[in-house]
């Protein structure tokens, strides 16, 4: 079940990345264009229609409104024109990850944190 689950995340993160891809194709309908983008930007959001703090209802929406908007987006897009733009997808997730970037920017975002308290403790003290 785990790994089913697993594969089942992956599969949506590819077909978000592909849609968003579509989205920006000439030869994909604007009505397509303009759900995969609302699909697209919900599910990369971390704005919810209900907020992931209520119990069960939480992630309800996001089991259900993503994976749905995400079917509907791909029968509107052209067979061909959505396989092409997986590819992209899958080969993007096959790159590497960079740990030594995500530490730099995390200690970047950590100093812009400690600075911005320092002169508010400051603005507020003195």
């Amino acid at each position: 079940m785990s790994q089913r689950a697993r594969y089942w995340a992956l599969l949506i993160k590819r077909d978000v990345l592909a849609i968003y891809c579509a989205a920006h194709d000439p030869r994909v309908p604007w009505y397509a264009k303009a759900l995969a983008i609302c699909v697209a930007g919900y599910a990369l959001s971390p704005i919810d229609l209900i907020p992931d703090f209520v119990p069960i209802l939480g992630y309800m929406d996001d089991i259900i409104i993503v994976p749905l908007g995400i079917l509907i987006v791909v029968k509107l897009i052209p067979p061909e024109i959505m396989a092409e733009h997986r590819a992209v997808a899958a080969s993007a997730q096959d790159q590497p990850v960079s740990r030594t970037a995500a530490l730099v920017i995390a200690i970047v975002w950590t100093a812009c944190i400690g600075l911005a308290g320092w002169l508010c403790y400051r603005a507020f003290v003195s």
